[in-house]
Order: C-alpha cells, then sequence, then structure tokens
C-alpha cells in the first residue's frame, strides 16, 4: 500500500486544531475543550476528504517557551510534526485576528523547508474579516476560510491541498494556475429567486425542457431549494455546465407566519449563499414592488451577482414604459449597485432565456475578475488625480495605495492615513470609478480602507 501524505495542523492555542482534525477524519478522535492547551502529543488519523486520501497530524498548541519545560516540550512535538509532513495547515482564529504569538509561528514556518497553507478558523458570518485582512501581513497569501466546527470551506481546504499532496493528476498540471481562472471552468451555479408566483419553476422547466419542477397558478408551491444539472448550448454551439436552483417564493418578512414558509425561506436564502450568481425574477404583470427591492438588496448585501429577469414579457402590457419605468426604478432603489443587467424573459415561450443565460455567465466572470497589481494603481493614481480626496480640518488625507485581496465579489483595501476620515461620497467615486474603468460593471465591489499602524509615527 503507498505511504498516505501527511498533513499536519499547526497553530497557537485554543484556534481550532483539534476541532479541524475531528473533521477531517471524520470522527471525535482528539478531545476538544473551550480550554487552551488540551491537545499535547502528537495525534494522528487517516482522513479522506473529497477522495483525497492523506495522513493528518493534530498538534499542541505552539508557545514560545524553553526546551525544558512542559509548553516546551510540547512545542519540539509540533517541530517534529512539521518536519515529517508534506504540507502544514497554519490555523488562526480570524474573529481574534493576528496576535504577537501568529507571527512568531509565522516566522518560525517561513524557515521550513515545508509547504504551508494559511487557514482562517471560525470565518463564518462577517466577524472574522478583519482578521483575514490582517493575515495577509504573515506572507502566507489569501487564507483558506472556513469553519471547522460548522464544516464550512472545506471544499476550499480540498482545493488548496490537491495541488500540493497530489501532483499527479493529469488535470492539475504542476504549474502554478490562477484558482479563479479553474473555477470559471466549473458549473455556473445559478439561483432563481423571487416573490411567490412569478414563474420560477415554469422558467427553469422551460430551460431544462421537461416538467422537472411543479407548477400551477397557487403561489407557494416550491418549499425545497431544488438544484438540477443542466447544460446549455450557446449561439456558437458550445456546451456550458450549469447547476440550476429553485427556490420558494420570498415574500415580505412580516407576512410570513407558518413555520413551513419560515423554513422554505431560510432555504431560499442559503441557496443565495450557495450560488455565485442569482436571477431575482419579477413578474411583468405586476411590475416591481418593494419586496422585489429588498430581495435585490438581499443578494448585493450578501456579495453575490445579481441579474433582473422581467418574466411573462409574453403578455405584458404597454411594454415600453414598463421596462423603462422597471431600470428607473432599479437605478433609484439600487443605490449601491448601478446599471443592474435587466433581461425579458418569458417562461412559457422561453423568450429570452439564451440572452439571461449568456448575461449570467459575463457577470460571473466580472464577479470572479482579478485585476494585476500594476493596472490597478494605474487606475489607483489616475483617479486621485482626476479627483484628490479632500482635506478636513485642512489636514489633507493620503491616499498610498490599494491592492485586491480576494475576487467572489471583488474585495480591495486601499491604505493610507486619516482614510477613517474619508467622506462616503468619496468612497462612492472610488468604488464607481473602479467599475467603470476596470471592468467589473454593476456585481458587488467591497472597498476597507485601512491606515497602517506605525509605531515610531507620532504625527498621528
Amino acid at each position: 500500500m503507498p505511504k498516505l501524505p501527511v498533513v499536519a495542523i499547526v497553530g497557537r492555542p485554543n484556534v481550532g486544531k483539534s476541532t479541524l482534525f475531528n473533521r477531517l477524519v471524520g470522527k471525535k478522535l482528539a478531545l476538544v475543550d473551550d480550554r487552551p492547551g488540551v491537545t499535547r502529543d502528537r495525534r494522528e488519523g487517516d482522513a479522506s476528504l473529497v477522495g483525497l486520501d492523506f495522513r493528518v497530524i493534530d498538534t499542541a498548541g505552539y508557545e514560545d517557551h524553553d526546551a525544558q519545560t512542559l509548553p516546551g516540550r510540547m512545542r519540539l512535538q509540533t517541530e517534529a510534526a512539521i518536519a515529517q509532513a508534506d504540507v502544514a495547515l497554519f490555523l488562526f482564529d480570524s474573529r481574534a485576528g493576528i496576535v504577537p504569538l501568529d507571527e512568531e509561528i509565522a516566522r518560525w514556518l517561513r524557515q521550513s523547508a515545508t509547504p504551508v497553507i494559511l487557514v482562517a478558523n471560525k470565518a463564518e458570518g462577517k466577524t472574522g474579516d478583519q482578521g483575514i485582512l490582517e493575515s495577509l501581513s504573515l506572507g502566507f497569501g489569501d487564507p483558506v476560510q472556513m469553519s471547522a466546527e460548522h464544516g464550512e470551506g472545506v471544499g476550499d481546504l480540498f482545493e488548496a491541498l490537491l495541488p500540493i499532496i497530489d501532483k499527479d493528476k493529469d488535470e492539475f498540471p504542476p504549474e502554478e494556475e490562477d484558482e479563479d481562472d479553474e473555477r470559471l471552468d466549473a458549473p455556473l451555479k445559478l439561483a432563481i429567486v423571487g416573490r411567490p408566483n412569478a414563474g420560477k419553476s415554469t422558467l427553469i422547466n422551460r430551460m431544462l425542457g421537461e416538467d422537472r419542477l411543479i407548477t400551477g397558478p397557487e403561489a407557494g408551491i416550491t418549499r425545497d431549494s431544488i438544484a438540477v444539472d443542466w447544460t446549455w448550448m450557446d449561439l456558437l454551439g458550445r456546451p456550458h455546465a450549469v447547476k440550476l436552483i429553485d427556490t420558494a417564493g420570498m415574500r415580505k418578512k412580516a407576512k410570513v407566519q407558518d413555520k413551513l414558509e419560515k423554513m422554505s425561506v431560510a432555504d431560499g436564502l442559503h441557496a443565495v449563499d450557495f450560488a455565485e450568481v442569482v436571477v431575482l425574477l419579477l413578474d411583468a404583470t405586476l411590475g416591481l414592488e418593494a419586496q422585489d427591492l429588498r430581495i435585490a438588496d438581499k443578494v448585493l448585501s450578501e456579495g453575490r451577482a445579481l441579474v433582473i429577469a422581467l418574466n411573462k414579457w409574453d403578455i405584458a402590457e404597454n411594454a415600453s414604459s414598463l421596462f423603462n419605468g422597471v431600470k428607473k426604478a432599479l437605478e433609484d432603489g439600487l443605490s449601491q449597485v448601478k446599471g443592474v443587467t435587466v433581461i425579458t424573459v418569458s417562461g412559457a415561450t422561453g423568450r429570452g432565456i439564451d440572452q439571461l443565460i449568456g448575461a449570467a455567465f459575463e457577470v460571473r466572470e466580472a464577479w470572479s475578475k482579478r485585476v494585476g497589481t500594476g493596472e490597478l494603481n494605474r487606475w489607483f493614481e489616475h483617479a486621485i488625480e482626476a479627483n484628490p480626496p479632500p482635506a478636513p480640518g485642512g489636514r489633507r488625507i493620503k491616499m498610498r495605495y490599494v491592492t485586491q485581496v480576494k475576487t467572489r465579489p471583488p474585495s480591495f483595501v486601499i491604505f493610507g492615513t486619516r482614510v477613517d476620515q474619508l467622506p462616503a461620497s468619496y468612497e462612492r467615486y472610488l468604488v464607481n470609478s473602479m467599475r467603470r474603468e476596470l471592468g467589473f460593471g454593476a456585481v458587488p465591489v467591497r472597498v476597507t480602507m485601512r491606515a497602517p499602524k506605525n509605531p515610531f509615527d507620532t504625527k498621528e
């Protein structure tokens, strides 16, 4: 039997190493407690992650103590585990952020010949966003974001491990490839959302060419979020894989009293989290209502790419004025994103489906776009030169540089001094300029302002 590759989990005490170990081996082999220092000796187990088999080692929390002390001997065990490993998972607590001990571990790992994957644990929700940004200073690139306790981010961990411990796979050549480019070849995860009876299931049935989903005149037929694999042929006859997700109708929250409907809506919102692109389906016979704007705002707040589809266009009255009215209402109601794509479709006749799916693939490409450092900073310099930041109280805000920290959605960090005093209007100017000049269109773009902490700078 061939020897399994070895993966070692390392990090300071109480960041979730044993929880991740248990998650990978599929059993509660390691003791887990809120108190730090529960794990002392190395614990090993066989793990399987989406068909990828390896040996995983749980290590004690790394602490900087004399080698003769108990914590020091525990550290030696950790160092031995790293020496025998094919790859190290450097775990940190994204909620707590980067502390000096994390920086000490990073310095030690950089001296090792073992490849390192940075893992941001406890990253569910948005409470760990600041810690994830801080982790870029460790020098290991973008971290894998996950929750070992809840199992979130396991797929991303698999993608990070595979090129290192399974190099012989033909589909993963030795040369480094951009992870986002690989994802663009994956099936498009497309969720259809909207108010009850907007025609979501009918539209998906028309796409599939079969009555795959139950439809009817009654509102609220769909309860579960149903995912269906589909191959879309573009106008040139090229096949494209799509995972269509039908969701329950979303009514105004105050009107949802039934427990089952609440569960259905929650399931639909979960489908939005899973999707890459979300199509908000509107009933053209009813026009745009406030609930539609609330759903759109929820989609954009979750960082998903959005396309608006006006369904039942074949029976709509005053089509031209209706279309212009919807566009105007969207411009006014979705102030955070201008120019969302609007497509007219008919689930009954199939009209507009090719345009809708084509638009979804285009918006996913913009949503997944990574801008090169040179191009990004050329844009940044030009934007500041064209419209310099204000000087509140006579003190200028200095914008130093910008970096893209992630994609899907595109997220950027701008560094400078006194950026906390930057007006929201100037931030909107930068985002709008970024959309226009860098080709992001109407996808969500997130920009964070940060002032580097300099202990020698007494002017701040």
